[in-house]
């Protein structure tokens, strides 16, 4: 698969559900190597976008898919805080 620019959780489920298909496996295979049901993985893949950042990083080393955090390259889509020592978020 190509590089995904993910901007919104609501793109997570989609790809994650990709992601597991390109691997071979199915949500109960995805499930087991995940320490979870095969119901709790569906629900999980679901509603990605509520998933734990701890338990979200190891389905994706399972999925062998690779998070990567850059900068776009027009700069901020936010304005900077006012106050340069506050962070933006």
């Amino acid at each position: 698969m190509p590089d995904f620019t993910v901007r919104t959780a609501d793109q997570l489920p989609t790809l994650l559900q990709a992601f597991r298909k390109e691997a071979g496996l199915t949500q109960s295979e995805a499930a087991l190597r995940l320490g979870v049901t095969q119901q709790t993985y569906s629900a999980l893949e679901r509603n990605a976008e509520k998933v734990g950042s701890a338990r979200l990083l190891k389905l994706l080393g399972i999925l062998g898919v690779e998070l990567v955090l850059s900068k776009p390259a027009s700069g901020p889509t936010q304005p900077a805080a006012a106050d340069p020592r506050t962070p933006a978020w």
